[in-house]
């Protein structure tokens, strides 16, 4: 014999509140206010948003090569502040600084008075001026911003630098280096010599360089970017694992 179904006891209808009526919303027009929705997809960006956010996706679906690549392994926020902490010490006068001190030295030398000098170190810039300095070999430690656009325009900087044996960094970012020198942005900046108060935490960095970069056998050969997005990624797992099973209906049927 069949069981029996036992029957689920009814719920009772719930009651309604008389001091909070239920009063259902219209989302219609001249209704109540819609809820926020997310509508970042549908906004038409400015073109340069578009381009950059284009040009991101490109980095990590084309094959990078190692030479461009490079500039995306850019010091720890930690390393990055010791290294500008150093550098802020040394940062070369302001144009308005370098025009009083003429002055000054014009005044002193019409009085037969001496004259005020300059700061013996300071931070060298500009992508010229750094090159000469590394094909020289007076550069004791170079920053290379990692976001300068053309990439072109440092592209072969780490390498001349490995060539010289001239200690670099790749650091964020060119804005950042540019408030260094008091420009808006600035491509490279060396430092040539320090006091000799700071002359321990120099070769500390130049340690840290040449390990990070100037001897990493990694950044040389390391190719970037070649990443799918989600829909590619999943229609190669469906493909594969259709591939795996016809594979293994073949040796079925061979018996293998």
């Amino acid at each position: 014999m069949a069981p029996k179904k036992v029957s689920k006891p009814s719920k009772a209808p719930k009651k309604a509140d008389p001091l909070f009526p239920s009063r259902p919303r219209n989302f219609g027009i001249g209704g109540n206010i819609r809820p926020t929705k997310d509508v970042s997809r549908f906004v038409r960006w400015p073109k340069y948003i578009r381009i950059q956010r284009q040009r991101a996706v490109l980095y990590q679906r084309l094959k990078v090569p190692p030479s461009i690549n490079q500039f995306t392994k850019t010091l720890s926020k930690n390393e990055a502040m010791t290294v500008f902490s150093l550098l802020n010490k040394y940062r070369p006068e302001t144009a308005a600084a370098k025009k009083q001190r003429v002055k000054d030295a014009a005044a002193a030398a019409a009085s037969g008075g001496k004259a005020p000098e300059r700061a013996a170190n300071q931070v060298k810039f500009g992508l010229k001026h750094v090159t000469t300095l590394v094909e020289e070999k007076k550069a004791q430690l170079v920053l290379i911003a990692c976001d300068v656009d053309p990439i072109e325009l440092v592209m072969w900087l780490p390498a001349l630098c490995r060539k010289m044996k001239v200690p670099f960094m790749i650091v964020k970012d060119k804005a950042r280096l540019g408030a260094l020198v008091h420009q808006k942005t600035c491509a490279v900046c060396a430092i040539t010599a320090v006091d000799k108060a700071d002359e321990s935490q120099l070769d500390l960095l130049k340690n840290l360089a040449m390990e990070k970069y100037n001897n990493n056998a990694e950044l040389v050969r390391k190719w970037g970017g070649g990443v799918m997005g989600l829909k590619t990624q999943a229609k190669l797992d469906k493909r594969a694992k259709a591939a795996a099973i016809e594979e293994a209906k073949k040796k079925a049927s061979l018996g293998l």
